[in-house]
């Protein structure tokens, strides 16, 4: 009988010292810890990194706590942070909430395929997967091959998990402007001078280059729309410039304006072959239901906002007046 209070007594001492030991801040070897949790690790091996990452404590002991819980098969992989205060059951509690630590990259609206490219290079703890690959190569992995990826990620800022592959990334951004794009389309305006929300897409990456001012959108984008309707050129700068690439020096020329490119709206009807720039929402939301006006030019007025005229004439009056200094 005396042997057996003794080992209950033992029991109670050793489930209260476990006790109190996951409530207790581990010791850390510095003020924070950093892990990185690949898919398929076993809560073993979770438990022996956090050891050798700097948590201070017996890694069988973590393992044994990952399993009494109950909860080491829901431990998730993911890049995780851990600061001086931590306790065990916070460690796994982390863990399993897939508390990550996050980064950001940020597309914005009006940027050129190049311009992603350079950002997914640039951006932090981003595994990059895509440098080696080709713009072919992308879109074939995207369930997109032979078509050019200009203009077909939705600008907007995604989150991501430390060493992530850049394609998983891409592939929410080409999913986003899928969803945008077939959502747009659906409630676009009749009559239309377009046959496909392509097409739309084209023309919203126009408009998002040549808007100054979010209040002239539509009316850029019904600009654009009357033009297509008569058959008149596009004859916009940013197709231009889109078509030079590289070779663009930021001082648009006559010479240029005359180069016959595919991208040359001058010398080309109708629209490019492909987008120009990535649209954002509004632009989209714009070629697809354009302002109700008749107007077929306009010109910046200086102050980002624009002139729009019915007719030749009172364009050139408005070019004389905002760009000449006329009265």
């Amino acid at each position: 009988m005396r042997a057996l209070l003794v080992l209950l007594l033992i029991a109670a001492l050793a489930a209260g010292a476990v006790w109190q030991w996951l409530r207790s801040p581990l010791s850390l070897a510095a003020p924070s810890v950093e892990l990185s949790i690949e898919p398929g690790t076993n809560p073993a091996e979770v438990a022996r990194a956090w050891v050798g990452a700097g948590v201070q404590t017996d890694a069988r002991l973590l393992y044994q706590w990952f399993r009494w819980s109950g909860l080491a098969k829901q431990i998730r992989a993911g890049s995780y942070e851990v600061h001086a205060g931590v306790t065990p059951r916070e460690l796994l509690d982390k863990m399993v909430r897939g508390d990550q630590i996050l980064e950001q990259l940020r597309l914005i609206e009006g940027w050129n395929w190049r311009q992603v490219r350079a950002a997914l290079a640039a951006a932090p703890q981003l595994k990059g997967k895509t440098a080696q690959m080709s713009d072919a190569d992308i879109m074939a992995a995207l369930g997109e091959p032979g078509v050019s990826p200009e203009g077909r990620f939705f600008p907007d800022t995604y989150a991501y998990s430390r060493g992530v592959s850049d394609l998983t990334v891409l592939k929410r951004a080409h999913a986003a402007m899928k969803g945008r794009l077939a959502a747009a389309w659906s409630k676009r305006a009749s009559d239309l001078p377009l046959k496909s929300a392509d097409e739309a897409l084209i023309l919203a990456s126009i408009v998002e280059k040549e808007t100054g001012v979010s209040s002239d959108r539509s009316k850029v984008a019904a600009v654009f729309v009357n033009r297509l309707r008569v058959g008149m050129p596009l004859q916009t700068d940013p197709t231009v410039i889109y078509g030079l690439g590289e070779a663009f020096d930021g001082n648009l020329r006559k010479r240029d304006l005359l180069a016959d490119t595919p991208y040359n709206t001058y010398t080309r009807g109708g629209l490019p072959p492909t987008p120009i720039a990535m649209p954002g929402a509004a632009s989209l939301q714009a070629a697809l239901n354009p302002a109700a006006i008749k107007a077929v030019y306009f010109v910046a007025r200086g102050d980002g906002s624009s002139e729009f005229s019915e007719d030749l004439t009172a364009h050139n009056r408005a070019v004389n007046k905002y760009q000449r200094g006329g009265k």
